[in-house]
């Protein structure tokens, strides 16, 4: 399933290919390059917050820690 995502900075549309219904976390505008942290509810936008380039680097510092002590478990 596709989701359609109006970039709030450029107003130009994207698509996010979903398997789940249900989304969060970062998107990055293929136009303008602006980042975003996004919120799909039953493949809706709920809600889209910008966020910064540190930000985005820590939530993926963060992830790549679970899925280490995930795979040690």
């Amino acid at each position: 399933m596709f989701i359609k995502i109006k970039c709030p900075a450029c107003q130009v549309e994207g698509s996010m290919s979903m398997v789940d219904p249900s989304y969060v976390g970062p998107y990055r505008c293929w136009s303008c390059r602006a980042l975003f942290t996004i919120e799909l509810k039953n493949n809706e936008l709920v809600s889209c917050k910008p966020l910064s380039e540190e930000e985005l680097k820590k939530l993926q510092e963060a992830k790549d820690l679970q899925n280490k002590y995930k795979q040690e478990l």
